[in-house]
């Protein structure tokens, strides 16, 4: 495409013009912004799906609870009380 020149796109424009019409074509580029919006905003949600959030790893432990004084700290299961 680095051989167009400015006369190129005149012909090209013309044929446009002809194959569509004036009237078509205010809606034509109105579909094709949209089309353009839409698109932007999907490659948008896919770039944001991919990153983690803030930078941190979802954590995949689960939580751990703290020993009450009353309670020795067992490291793990705890035996039931009776």
């Amino acid at each position: 495409m680095g051989n167009l020149q400015g006369w190129h796109l005149l012909i090209i424009l013309a044929v446009i013009l002809l194959l569509f019409g004036a009237a078509k074509l205010p809606a034509l580029a109105k579909s094709m912004g949209q089309s353009a919006r839409v698109f932007k905003g999907e490659m948008k949600a896919m770039k944001d799906e991919d990153k983690p959030a803030d930078g941190v790893a979802p954590s995949v432990a689960a939580p751990v609870e703290a020993s009450t004084p009353s309670e020795p700290a067992t490291g793990g299961a705890s035996e039931p009380k009776q």
